[in-house]
């Protein structure tokens, strides 16, 4: 019976193995050693979307970055979702400042009790163009040609481009693994998305076209979900041909991360509760590469401690046993090396192999948790 379970530890073991460097080589390279090209599609007007509710200090910090791009047509779209702060003060400024600034507001009185994705979409529809490109008021790009980079991925057949939203840099080990989080999801749905199965994008830094937003019913599909206006909208409206990825560093936007655990907890809770809604396909891939991970450490342990017993199915087993061990981790370091430094995140190599064992422990824990969660209005 003991050599009966060996074999099956081992066989575990490699087969994790195997699955890994799948993913690792054939689907992560895909941003790993991407050549970037510069698009030089025509560039096109297009209304920057920005959502906020009780925003102000954001707003007054933040927007006029996005008024200094380096774009000839754009306009900026805010939506000031029944905020109660000092949000309509500051929008009134920036307008007399700015005469491309559209501003869209609901008032409690006239809606209530209603996600994010009514304000969007009420946003949406007060557009002046046909391409949008939407983001967060707690976001700023990273580069004056955020516009121009996100905008030059449009062909005649492009519908949505797909970007990238990164978390600032700031001191501390909670910072570095909300990073390293937020890094390995794009790792994965921007990969994906360049292997010709995109299944999420991020409304921090996503573009699409208005008409493509109305003839597929915006967000009616899942309107009764609380989050999910931009994952479950590019996962039920992307297909190979209609969409674009772009990742270059000028492209990206970012934000401050949440500067308690218990903050960041409640916003993943709420990020995670979307993915149950994913095509089968795609929770089928992502949930391959998860159950990988845990099955190959899972593996390494009780292989090594049965080779460290000597209750051996393989001459050398022990050796084997490492060796494997370490190749799956050069493949690891290379890979990560090369993907965080085309998204600019690579301070976080060091600390990566000791993230990614707290998250896949964190992780069981939180989607057990969202299956008791109450759901709540954005904020």
């Amino acid at each position: 019976m003991l050599i009966v379970l060996t074999y099956l530890l081992f066989a575990i073991f490699g087969l994790a193995f195997l699955v890994q460097i799948i993913y690792y080589w054939f689907i992560f390279s895909k941003v790993a050693f991407n050549k970037m090209k510069v698009n030089t599609n025509k560039l096109v007007p297009v209304s920057v979307v920005i959502c906020a509710k009780n925003e102000a200090q954001n707003l007054h910090q933040n927007l006029p970055l996005f008024f200094e791009q380096d774009y000839p047509q754009f306009q900026i779209v805010v939506i000031n979702d029944c905020s109660s702060d000092e949000t309509d003060d500051i929008l009134e400024e920036f307008e007399k400042k700015y005469n491309n600034l559209h501003i869209v507001t609901l008032k409690e009185d006239n809606i209530r009790d209603h996600y994010k994705k009514l304000a969007l979409t009420i946003g949406i529809k007060g557009a002046k163009y046909e391409h949008l490109l939407l983001t967060d008021a707690d976001c700023v790009p990273r580069s004056n040609q955020w516009i121009k980079t996100m905008m030059a991925n449009y062909a005649p057949e492009t519908n949505i481009v797909i970007g990238y939203g990164a978390y600032k840099k700031k001191k501390g080990f909670l910072n570095k693994l909300i990073r390293f989080d937020s890094f390995y999801g794009a790792l994965q749905y921007l990969s994906f998305a360049v292997a010709g199965n995109a299944y999420m994008g991020v409304g921090r830094n996503l573009s699409y076209k208005k008409q493509f937003f109305f003839d597929n019913k915006g967000f009616s599909k899942h309107y009764h979900i609380q989050s999910g206006e931009d994952d479950l909208f590019v996962n039920e409206n992307a297909i190979k041909g209609n969409y674009a990825v772009e990742f270059s560093p000028a492209s990206h936007t970012e934000t401050d991360a949440k500067k308690s655990f218990k903050t960041w907890r409640i916003q993943k809770l709420r990020h995670l509760s979307t993915s149950k809604f994913y095509k089968f396909g795609d929770r089928f891939r992502i949930g391959l590469l998860a159950a990988s991970q845990y099955l190959f450490f899972l593996g390494f342990a009780s292989t090594l401690t049965l080779s460290i017993l000597q209750i051996n199915i393989l001459p050398f087993q022990l050796y084997i046993v490492l060796s494997i061990f370490l190749i799956r981790y050069i493949t690891f370091y290379i890979v990560m090396f090369s993907s965080m430094k085309k998204l600019c995140e690579k301070d976080l190599l060091f600390l990566a192999p000791i993230i990614e064992l707290i998250l896949m422990w964190i992780y069981p824990i939180w989607h057990f948790k969202n299956l008791f969660i109450k759901r709540h209005q954005w904020k």
